[in-house]
């Protein structure tokens, strides 16, 4: 959903915005195409590998951090307010892809799923480390796994003996767990919660949504691509009435007290060609929002 998540930015020529998720440059690139020669582009990306696909333009600016440093840096290069912000959550094609980073369940490599390869805590750790309760919470939190207290228990028992430090020995345990016909599914939702406890990913997405108030002009966009549940409740609660919680404040007169104004009430799902030819993206969900004057 590229073009409809530029689209959603209304991008105006002369305009500041923010790519968080630079990845590929897929949405950078679209970007400057539209802003005019007066405009800027500062763009966000935690993995070191991204910056091997740095963009060759005056207007762009490619900075080394997690998104939810962003306010940091935007008022460091003097890029505020912005006229809109994009985000494409999750882990990306090349991540998964790389068999050595440990994300995708298709390879044998080291359990590692570090979006930021010089963090500390690797998903071999959790694994391993983590106190049985604490190991429940991820899986069932983050993964949204019925038997979370069962999956906990069986590692316990089976790190006692042999550490699991592959992605491979990890899928041997979950085959024991789940029937032949849902060991996919099972396994990928066992690698969700383990990366998003990695890589904090919903903390560093709440920071951002809160800091997106004061980081935006009123009548600035926000775009928000997310893969999952988890994701895309948080967005969508943050959209509708600027918290977390979802829970709507009104005034005197009944009207609803939000920093934002939902463009498209409903999520923007990708096409059927879309997902023919890009499988990965037939869990995205798009969403934009209007920042209301205040």
């Amino acid at each position: 959903m590229l073009h409809e998540a530029v689209e959603g930015l209304a991008i105006r020529s002369g305009g500041r915005y923010a790519d968080l998720t630079f990845g590929g440059g897929g949405h950078s690139a679209e970007i400057l195409k539209q802003i005019g020669p007066d405009g800027t582009l500062i763009a966000f990306d935690q993995d070191e590998d991204a910056l091997n696909n740095r963009l060759d333009d005056d207007r762009f600016l490619l900075v080394q951090a997690n998104f939810r440093f962003a306010k940091n840096f935007l008022k460091l290069y003097k890029r505020l307010p912005l006229d809109g912000m994009l985000a494409d959550l999750g882990v990306s094609s090349y991540q998964i892809d790389e068999a050595s980073r440990g994300f995708s369940t298709r390879f044998d490599a080291p359990l590692d799923m570090r979006m930021n390869q010089a963090s500390n805590l690797t998903a071999a750790q959790i694994i391993n480390q983590y106190p049985k309760e604490n190991l429940r919470r991820v899986f069932r939190q983050f993964g949204e796994i019925t038997n979370a207290h069962v999956l906990a228990a069986r590692i316990c028992q089976i790190r006692h003996h042999d550490l699991i430090n592959t992605t491979g020995k990890l899928i041997e345990v979950l085959k024991t767990l789940t029937p032949p016909n849902r060991i996919n599914k099972y396994a990928a939702q066992v690698f969700q919660a383990l990366r998003i406890e990695v890589n904090e990913e919903m903390t560093a997405l709440k920071d951002v949504l809160a800091q997106s108030v004061s980081l935006l002009k009123p009548g600035g966009r926000l775009v928000v691509i997310s893969y999952h549940s988890l994701e895309d409740r948080l967005v969508k609660n943050f959209l509708r009435s600027g918290n977390d919680e979802g829970k709507v404040e009104k005034d005197f007169f009944g009207n609803i007290q939000a920093p934002f104004r939902p463009v498209n009430r409903k999520p923007i799902v990708p096409s059927a060609l879309e997902i023919k030819e890009n499988p990965r993206s037939r869990s995205a969900k798009l969403r934009i929002a209007e920042r209301l004057e205040v």
